[in-house]
């Protein structure tokens, strides 16, 4: 039997909020289990954070804390950094000098990866050292180790996931509720579950944030989340959500990855998608992440996205996976991003306006004899053709009296730019009252 009395692998700690916290209470909690399964101990033994009292209070006395990230990174003492600090600039400073000190490192920073992923992959490869960023994406639910290896074997379809808590659950309250967004956002900001600036959820930021990196490792391509097309929820109307309701659908914002003939799709965007299935009933602030295959078909991963604990969770099985892998040839690792590094492909981010998939509209529209022929007749004109279609009567929209109504309008597949021509022409009927909305559809079938 394999001895386990190797020293324990110690870990230096950049910020101790809620996830690094979660992090040293779970490791302190579950250390008898994680030793035996990563045949040493893990132990935390320096932390850094400018509130010194705050961080003291919420380790153990036997942990070195400091105000200054780089004496952690220089420490010699120190094997494992995990950055928790998150944004693009001190962070990325701190990653790169700590590969560059031959260190391993763990993080949670989706948005560090999706945009400077590239060069710190390379670095970390070229010194021979590991960044592990299970925690990155979905909270505690593993992706990231289910799409590297266990499903290697496969080549991958596609991937749609809810991968933004806080906004799924604004779309969940708007529909139980019947809300429109500015309330509930006033309302998910008071419960915690939005920031006080939520900017990067509810435009979309963050899930696409997290869509770059699974596609990167799904596809064998470089991250490159400037190629992303990223929209949000802010311009969904309670009104959406029933319509969509009514048609058998419901309104998530999904992070969609898909291989194509002409390239790789990746975009974010709120998406209708049929009730039945089960991405379509994840409520409140759970993330899900559906998967195809080629060789395994679809599968599922759902859980809590984010919260102390459960990200802890999965910082926790990248420091165990270190520590397995510490002394491996660091060739026999398995890859950052899943490919081997020389073998990675250049298949191109296809452009938003190429993309092929069906639509829902809603058009105002004045309540006068002629208008859905010409709104038809456009459409047609485009090649576009309609799957389903719902009028609401006048009095039903307006009240009594009404001189406007409500055109709702499923399509088949069809490109984007054909479809944006289309919403232009249409736009300039005089009986079109207001903005078109158009939000995507997809079967996930």
């Amino acid at each position: 039997m394999k001895p386990t009395n190797l020293s324990p692998i110690r870990v230096g700690l950049l910020g101790i909020g809620t996830v690094g916290s979660g992090t040293y209470n779970v490791l302190q909690r579950n250390q008898e289990e994680i030793r035996r399964r990563a045949g040493r101990g893990i132990e935390i033994t320096m932390v850094a954070d400018l509130d010194v009292a705050r961080a003291k209070a919420a380790v153990g006395a036997g942990v070195q804390v400091v105000d200054d990230a780089r004496k952690v990174v220089a420490s010699p003492d120190v094997d494992i950094v995990i950055e928790l600090i998150g944004g693009y600039g001190i962070a990325k400073q701190l990653v790169l000098e700590a590969i560059e000190a031959g260190k391993h490192v763990v993080t949670a920073n989706k948005a560090l990866l999706a945009v400077h992923g590239t060069e710190i992959f390379a670095a970390a490869h070229r010194k021979g050292v590991m960044v592990a960023f299970e925690a990155a994406v979905a909270g505690g639910i593993p992706i990231i180790k289910a799409l590297r290896e266990g499903l290697t074997a496969n080549s991958i379809q596609w991937i749609a996931g809810i991968i933004n808590g806080t906004t799924n659950f604004i779309l969940s309250e708007m529909r139980d509720k019947g809300l429109d967004f500015d309330a509930v956002l006033k309302e998910a900001q008071r419960l915690g579950y939005a920031e006080a600036d939520p900017t990067f959820d509810i435009e979309g930021v963050d899930a696409g944030h997290k869509v770059t990196l699974m596609s990167a490792i799904a596809f064998g391509i470089p991250v490159q989340f400037d190629k992303a097309y990223v929209e949000g929820i802010t311009g969904l109307a309670a009104q959406d959500i029933r319509y969509a309701e009514q048609l058998g659908y419901r309104i998530k914002l999904l992070g969609i990855t898909k291989r194509a003939a002409n390239g790789i799709e990746l975009r974010v965007h709120p998406s209708l998608v049929p009730a039945k299935r089960l991405i379509a009933n994840v409520e409140g602030a759970m993330n899900a992440v559906v998967v195809q295959g080629d060789a395994v078909g679809t599968t599922l991963y759902y859980g809590k996205g984010a919260g102390s604990e459960p990200t802890a969770s999965a910082v926790i099985a990248d420091l165990v996976d270190i520590a397995r892998l510490h002394t491996a040839d660091p060739e026999h690792r398995v890859p950052h991003l899943a490919f081997q590094p020389d073998a990675m492909s250049d298949l191109p981010v296809v452009p938003m306006a190429e993309v092929v998939t069906s639509y829902y509209l809603r058009l105002k529209v004045a309540d006068e004899a002629g208008v859905l022929a010409k709104v038809t007749g456009i459409l047609a004109g485009a090649g576009i053709s309609i799957d389903a279609m719902l009028q609401r009567e006048a009095d039903e929209v307006g009240g009594e009296g009404s001189t406007h109504t409500d055109l709702i309008i499923l399509t088949h597949d069809c490109v984007e730019a054909k479809m944006n021509s289309a919403l232009a022409q249409m736009q300039g009927l005089p009986t079109v009252l207001a903005p078109i909305t158009r939000i995507r559809k997809e079967e996930l079938a």
